[in-house]
């Protein structure tokens, strides 16, 4: 089953019925389902597919040529090699000037890395031929920085030449329950947090076991897929993989300031500085400052890879036992910190949620921005934070989110409005949002105050 990625797809479509050249660039992560999106996309339509490898220039000559026959010669046989990459995309080209053809080159930056020159010998194809021909190129990579940087980049030759792009991130939580069949939405929640929302992770868990299982089956046996999935994806985007594995180990035990993140790992800040810009790039790492401020002194970094997050704060210090075939023991050990680790999650789904509200006009004002505040209170003279805060011109959404078994007490109602109390704008709306609900207190405090419940079976 297709899920999500409509919008990629309708407009891919959309190029695709043009009839004219287009040059579709799609890049993200690995595992979060791009060649999925031009697999559904390309269906029923006559299309070149070639995947770039981490081999040399003749293999991948050699590769492409079979792509390349294996559409000319539906009746099969030995396919030839073409002389050199001009003569193939020769080929393409008076293909293209016959009919329609998709040409898909996916692990772009394999190929390219190959042969340093295929970026400019393409570049020269789509400025004198492809322009000419009814062709759609698509140029797919896992690679965020050398697709950002070597494909869509000022410096690239193929700058400018890109019709169109997509950057394909995780799934949200709305989409990933989707894909979760037969679990809870609770516990859909919870799946959505370990994996991040990666399509190929939640696939890998099954409705008709319990969560515990689950997480047994895909973290907590040393055969499973994702048990090293982080030491791997580091080893094949990284060449230094064990010192940002240690930036990460340090993130993931709560140091988020640069300093904090050089003192744990031995470094100098300046090199720390380095190793999280290249995480930041690959979608691991998410630098933060207050919304509504632009003071890089009160940056903070943190793990913005849900299965980061969840494999470094529990596989590393539960591995002797998982490799020892303990994994019920270790799962008793993790079990109980579910909820806490749920908290930050929470946070995003509800983030997300009031995105989905804003963007259908039900909200009592439209705002533009959003994300987590934290700062100093003067009033009580002790730190402050605000899990969400939306803003717009002249007003802001505060939100407080609870993922707790308990009912959300009117407490928790009085903070909020304190801290929004620290903010000076015309108009003010509270959210409260609870896994389980709220006390008749603190409804009753709700009501009188105009103060937004929701509760997670109300998310829909």
């Amino acid at each position: 089953m297709f899920i999500g990625r409509k919008k990629e797809l309708d407009r891919l479509n959309e190029l695709y019925a043009g009839g004219n050249f287009e040059c579709a660039v799609i890049y993200g992560r690995r595992r979060v389902g791009k060649t999925t999106l031009i697999n559904e996309f390309i269906r029923n339509k006559k299309t070149i597919f070639f995947t770039g490898e981490e081999t040399s220039t003749t293999e991948n000559l050699e590769s492409f040529s079979r792509s390349i026959m294996a559409f000319t010669r539906s009746g099969g046989g030995e396919a030839p090699v073409f002389a050199n990459f001009q003569a193939a995309l020769d080929e393409i080209y008076g293909l293209a000037k016959k009919e329609r053809i998709v040409l898909v080159i996916d692990e772009y930056p394999y190929l390219a890395a190959s042969y340093r020159g295929f970026s400019s010998i393409l570049q020269r194809q789509i400025d004198h031929k492809f322009k000419g021909a009814s062709l759609m190129l698509i140029l797919c990579g896992s690679s965020m920085s050398f697709m950002e940087n070597q494909v869509l980049g000022y410096i690239s030759p193929l700058y400018g030449r890109r019709t169109a792009q997509f950057k394909i991130t995780a799934f949200n939580f709305f989409e990933t329950r989707e894909l979760c069949r037969g679990f809870s939405g609770e516990d859909a929640a919870v799946v959505y947090g370990i994996t991040g929302g990666i399509p190929q992770y939640v696939s890998l868990f099954n409705g008709k076991l319990s969560l515990g299982e689950n997480i047994k089956r895909n973290f907590l046996d040393p055969s499973s897929y994702l048990f090293e999935e982080p030491s791997n994806l580091l080893k094949q985007e990284l060449r230094e993989a064990a010192l940002y594995n240690a930036v990460i180990r340090a993130i993931a035990s709560g140091s988020t300031k640069v300093s904090e993140i050089a003192s744990r790992t031995g470094m100098e800040s300046g090199a720390a500085s380095s190793y999280l810009k290249n995480l930041i790039s690959l979608g691991i790492v998410l630098r933060e400052e207050p919304v509504g401020e632009a003071s890089r002194r009160k940056s903070l970094y943190r793990l913005a890879d849900g299965m980061f997050r969840f494999w470094y704060r529990f596989i590393p210090e539960n591995s002797a036992l998982v490799r020892g075939g303990m994994a019920e023991h270790a799962w008793e050990r993790i079990k109980p910190q579910i909820p806490a680790f749920m908290g930050s999650v929470f946070e995003d789904i509800c983030a997300q949620w009031l995105w989905r509200e804003n963007a259908a006009g039900k909200l009592s004002v439209q705002f533009t921005r959003s994300g987590r505040w934290w700062g100093n209170d003067p009033v009580r003279k002790q730190a402050a934070e605000i899990d969400i805060l939306c803003l717009a011109e002249q007003a802001a959404i505060f939100g407080e989110c609870k993922w707790t078994n308990s009912l959300v007490s009117h407490d928790v109602l009085n903070t909020l409005a304190e801290r929004a109390a620290l903010f000076a704008y015309t108009q003010k709306f509270l959210y409260l949002f609870a896994k389980k609900g709220f006390t008749q207190k603190c409804k009753k405090e709700a009501e009188k105050t105009g103060v937004r419940l929701v509760a997670f079976s109300e998310m829909g």
